[in-house]
């Protein structure tokens, strides 16, 4: 057996699955924690590699494509301090993380574990029921239905149609996006015989995201749901299609604005985050970081 055990966390491996544990520091992100420990074959791996650092090193999982419905429905977005697949190694242990890839990296070798996509999930994703409440709403899923209630930061016009309770056997994709820059992010539900092309802070079927510490969580829903979806890579007739990309923008990142725009929409956002700070969802502090945020942008 294999273990490494770090702030960041403990990594155990038994020759047939990586039992990943997040550590109790402050500093772990709210998603890791809430996620809890992830129990991952080692059919479902790709791969594992180990990089150096002066202040720390990285020990990094690379899972089969199609393995986790974490992955999948949040497409890679997950940044580094929620991606539950990466743990800092401090220097004075590195000879340990070296040890460990190679432990890995033989029973992937002796089991001849392919590397290529899965046509079925091999984690089971977030348990259920489960209850996030970020940005303009609360998602509730309990394995069945999912239910979204709206809070006082809702658009009028979403608020109105009131609470929206959806069966799963509806939804045939979800989407986890998170905020980038200018841009918003969204839980958005794909709902069989409906357009996704509303923008999300005024779609029934999406929550809103800003950009919060909560944020993340969301990300736990949209796995869990696409947990209970038929695989999109299984054969023969599954689910619906995927939930459509936000067309690119000229840089090339989905929404990304035009150089021209983007004067305009940093004004914009100033005016946005002042309402904001206005009504009581920012705090001063967050006002104050993300003010000077877009004014280092001007």
């Amino acid at each position: 057996m294999a273990e490494i055990l770090q702030k960041d966390g403990n990594w155990t491996f038994d020759g047939d699955a990586l039992r990943l544990t997040p550590g109790r520091d402050r500093n772990i992100s709210v998603l890791r924690r809430t996620l809890g420990e992830l129990l991952v074959p080692l059919r479902a791996l790709a791969g594992i590699s180990f990089e150096q650092g002066k202040r720390a090193g990285r020990l990094r999982l690379r899972l089969r494509d199609g393995a986790d419905p974490l992955l999948h429905a949040t497409g890679g977005r997950l940044t580094e301090p929620h991606d539950p697949y990466q743990l800092l190694v401090e220097p004075d242990r590195y000879g340990v993380a070296e040890y460990f890839v190679e432990e890995v990296r033989g029973a992937l070798l002796l089991e001849e574990v392919p590397s290529g996509p899965v046509t079925e999930y091999l984690l089971p994703g977030p348990s259920v029921p489960l209850s996030v409440s970020a940005g303009d709403g609360t998602a509730n899923f309990d394995g069945e239905r999912v239910r979204l209630e709206w809070n006082w930061k809702t658009e009028d016009a979403k608020a109105e149609a009131g609470t929206r309770t959806l069966a799963l056997a509806d939804i045939t994709g979800v989407e986890w996006l998170p905020a980038a820059g200018l841009e918003n992010g969204h839980l958005r539900l794909a709902v069989r015989g409906v357009s996704s092309s509303t923008p999300p802070k005024h779609d029934p079927n999406a929550v809103e995201l800003w950009g919060f510490k909560k944020d993340p969580l969301m990300a736990l829903v949209a796995a869990a749901v696409q947990a209970r979806l038929p695989h999109p890579s299984a054969p023969g007739p599954t689910g619906g299609p995927e939930v459509p990309a936000a067309p690119a923008g000229p840089a090339g990142r989905p929404g990304a604005p035009c150089a021209e725009d983007e004067h305009d929409a940093l004004l914009r956002r100033l005016r946005e985050l002042g309402e904001l700070h206005r009504e009581g969802v920012l705090t001063d502090e967050e006002f104050a970081r993300a003010k000077q945020a877009v004014l280092k942008r001007m």
